[in-house]
């Protein structure tokens, strides 16, 4: 989990867009395959995708998007890259089509960066929401955002790890998964994360497969 970055509003922006960038790209290049990467918006994920066409990251992994209308034959052939290629790194929305309800199994897909809390947007259903149970358990914003947010980003991370045999990385980037509200919503096998920046990643991510593959 990164300790230095953060998909905030308030923090959006080039600079943050530019570390992150940076850790998908440590990350995709600590042991080569397929990646996906998970945004919480189109806006980030464009932002993001032109900024890796800048750096040349196109030239180093074959580079693809999720765009915001796709019918089922791109979807399929969105998919079908996965299968032909073993150096796949897409971008990708939380809580959209390819983040849940695809199976890409062994080595189909080696890693999950997520970034960002998966927060719903604010709207009139979730305020709804959150009155009604601010009303009966004190816990509304907890129903009306925390949760289904958390239940986005299990989705997910949940694309890497399909059998006993399928080994991956998952990576949370956002500092707010630090905080003991999101801590205690992870699930048992999550207990052993390890905390990183931009100055360790790389180093933690070596380490990480040294030790998956003896």
């Amino acid at each position: 989990m990164a300790e230095d970055v953060s998909s905030k509003y308030t923090r959006r922006g080039l600079l943050e867009y530019e570390k992150m960038f940076a850790y998908i790209e440590e990350i995709v290049s600590g042991k080569q395959g397929n990646y996906m990467v998970f945004f919480p918006s189109y806006k980030m994920l464009n932002d993001i995708y032109e900024i890796a066409l800048n750096h040349d990251f196109q030239h180093k992994v074959k580079l693809i998007k999720q765009d915001n209308f796709m019918n089922e034959t791109s979807r399929e052939e969105f998919l079908k890259s996965f299968y032909e290629h073993n150096n796949i790194t897409a971008f990708c929305i939380m809580g959209g089509i390819f983040s849940e309800g695809i199976d890409l199994t062994n080595e189909k897909l080696i890693g999950a960066i997520i970034v960002g809390t998966g927060l719903p947007m604010v709207c009139n259903e979730r305020e709804i929401v959150m009155d009604y149970f601010n009303q009966r358990e004190s816990s509304g914003y907890e129903y009306a955002y925390l949760y289904p947010g958390m239940n986005k980003v299990l989705q997910a991370a949940g694309r890497v790890i399909r059998t006993h045999e399928d080994k991956g990385v998952i990576a949370l980037l956002d500092e707010r998964f630090l905080t003991k509200q999101y801590v205690s919503m992870f699930p048992l096998e999550w207990t052993d994360f390890i905390v990183t920046n931009k100055y360790k990643i790389q180093e933690e991510v070596r380490k990480f497969w040294q030790n998956v593959t003896m």
